[in-house]
């Protein structure tokens, strides 16, 4: 036994699922914990997809993702997503009672005030700015690694009520950025769990506002996976949740993810009629009066939004107005997506030498950015000009994209 350990320590192949249980067990750990790749029964909490049903079980399970997640847990990042979990944590948003307080922490843990909940927010804001312009998989690790090892003992430590509150809304802030980049490096599962533990933070932290934007961004990942019912359902429940505080920039969010999901059902009615409902709110805004992490939804990222819907109810023409509209110049990645629905909807509207032109912009653009979402946006496109015929044009864009990184990539997911 001690031969095996010795060689676990120096790096070698680590406990098997015999020897993995039971030190599991000896140490009061998980797999995960330990950078196991093979389920243990310590693992049963860590793999289940649910709101966290107290302030307690929040902190202890967001903790328990991101050491599993330091570690490249597979069972956790290639876990899928349950729809089940979405109308759960919707319902138990919206009934939930008043924000709950953790119970008082034992003596002798870290004392936590404001500044330390400004080194928090400043540093998250950091990571975000990184994630924006290099796509989520650029510091994903940097994140969980930041969360893990400097916030969790912050959530564990000794603070008034005041300080856990705004404690609590902020690390909310951050863990839904861990749930974005996790989603779009595509660890869908794990993206899922992110998101559910930072709505019970926010809960917990009494930041409806934030609250209902995680919501909205668990619709974005549903439409994106395919379940347009749940998108829609989430959306109305963010709306719904914060009418009492809503501003205008978080409706018009809203509105704008629950006309994504409706597009994707093809009711384009419906779909155009949440569009003008967010239009119509986003001309109200006062930024004054707006959360600093929405102010980033403008006109722009509507006309973005408007542009996935138009090109999904297969208006064409509609799709290309919005997304000539969507360059904001400031926000890579969203750029990137916005250049590619527009390469979609030239190819569509039937003019394929125009997509190539408009989808070569797209790479260019996208050169720096590491997002396994831009790539299944470039296959997609990749796989709707095959219909197109082998023409002089399609060859010449072939040729010329052959040199970029994530036209390759999209040629593997192909």
């Amino acid at each position: 036994m001690k031969r095996r350990v010795a060689s676990w320590e120096n790096g070698h192949s680590g406990p098997d699922e015999f020897y993995g249980a039971l030190l599991c067990e000896a140490l009061d750990v998980t797999g995960a914990q330990l950078g196991l790749n093979s389920p243990t029964t310590q693992d049963g909490q860590l793999l289940e997809t649910r709101y966290p049903p107290s302030p307690e079980s929040a902190i202890n399970g967001v903790d328990q993702l991101w050491r599993a997640d330091l570690n490249g847990y597979e069972p956790l990042l290639l876990s899928e997503t349950s729809a089940a979990a979405w109308s759960e944590a919707s319902l138990r948003w919206l009934v939930a009672p008043e924000p709950a307080f953790p119970s008082e922490p034992v003596d002798g843990r870290v004392r936590v005030g404001l500044s330390d909940v400004a080194t928090v927010k400043t540093t998250s804001d950091m990571f975000a700015a990184l994630d924006d312009r290099f796509g989520g998989e650029h510091a994903r690790h940097a994140v969980i690694q930041y969360l893990s090892r400097d916030v969790a003992p912050l959530l564990k430590g000794q603070y008034k009520e005041s300080v856990g509150r705004a404690l609590f809304s902020t690390v909310a802030e951050a863990t839904l950025l861990a749930a974005w980049m996790s989603y779009d490096s595509c660890h869908h599962g794990l993206a899922q769990r992110y998101f559910l533990q930072a709505l019970r933070l926010a809960q917990d932290g009494d930041d409806r506002r934030l609250a209902g934007s995680i919501l909205s961004a668990m619709s974005h990942q549903a439409t994106f996976l395919g379940k347009y019912t749940e998108a829609a359902t989430l959306a109305r429940a963010a709306r719904m949740g914060i009418s009492g505080v809503a501003t205008p920039t978080l409706m018009a969010q809203f509105h704008a993810m629950e006309a994504r999901a409706l597009a994707r059902t093809g009711d384009r009615q419906a779909c155009e009629t949440a569009l003008a409902e967010a239009a119509s709110a986003l001309e109200r805004r006062n930024d004054t009066h707006e959360p600093e992490w929405i102010t980033y939804f403008d006109a722009a990222e509507l006309a973005a939004e408007a542009a996935h819907c138009f090109r999904d109810v297969n208006s064409a023409r509609q799709a290309v107005a919005n997304a000539e509209n969507a360059m904001s110049g400031s926000h890579v990645r969203s750029d990137f997506f916005a250049t590619m629905v527009l390469a979609d909807a030239h190819l569509r509207a039937g003019d394929a030498e125009e997509a190539c032109r408009v989808a070569l912009d797209a790479l260019d653009l996208g050169e720096q950015l590491k997002s396994a979402r831009c790539v299944s946006y470039l296959a997609e496109f990749r796989q709707h000009l095959g219909t197109v015929g082998d023409t002089a044009f399609v060859r010449a864009f072939h040729d010329e994209a052959a040199a970029h990184r994530l036209w390759i990539a999209a040629g593997r997911t192909a």
